[in-house]
């Protein structure tokens, strides 16, 4: 029986490397069996990334609390992101893959992506792309059409977006 490999720091740079030239091939050439801890991997190491360069970036007066606000924020979103669209497809299309696919095209993706999104603004170019990128490698890893990962994507961000809208009444920003 194989085992699945294990993450490393040799695969998190292969993988941040192929997704930047060519994330199509590199969606159409994912194993199937990639595994939870492999693509949790990449998230978690640029889920550190981010959160370092956020607080040397933005010098907040609690460090601590806030680094940690950026890693929770970096990597639940993530999480959040893939369980809701693998609610939306199983919904509307079934179940086609297992959530731990699912996830690893989510995680990759925001893996890649929160490597830049640190830099002030950036969020305007790097969310996007990451969207983008989930689509596809549902069409490149999942043979999906546009149009099953459009709209799984568009549900999605639409989910999101009404819950985060709901609960801002309930958070106070008075000294953020």
């Amino acid at each position: 029986m194989k085992q699945p490999e294990k993450f490393t720091f040799r695969f998190y740079f292969q993988v941040i490397t192929k997704l930047l030239r060519e994330p199509r091939k590199f969606y159409g050439k994912l194993p199937v069996d990639i595994g939870l801890k492999r693509s949790l991997g990449v998230l978690l190491v640029s889920s550190v990334i981010f959160s370092g360069a956020s607080l040397v970036s933005r010098m907040p007066p609690n460090p601590m609390l806030w680094g940690g606000v950026f890693f929770i924020n970096a990597l639940g979103m993530a999480v959040i992101a893939a369980g809701i669209g693998f609610m939306v497809m199983i919904m509307t299309m079934g179940k086609q893959v297992t959530f731990t696919r699912f996830f690893s095209i989510y995680a990759l993706s925001a893996g890649i992506t929160l490597l830049a999104s640190w830099i002030p603004f950036f969020i305007w170019i790097t969310e996007p792309w990451k969207w983008w990128l989930i689509g596809t490698g549902m069409t490149r890893g999942f043979g999906f059409r546009r149009t099953q990962a459009g709209l799984i994507i568009g549900v999605s961000i639409g989910c999101i977006v009404l819950f985060f809208w709901s609960v801002l009444p309930l958070v106070s920003l008075k000294g953020v």
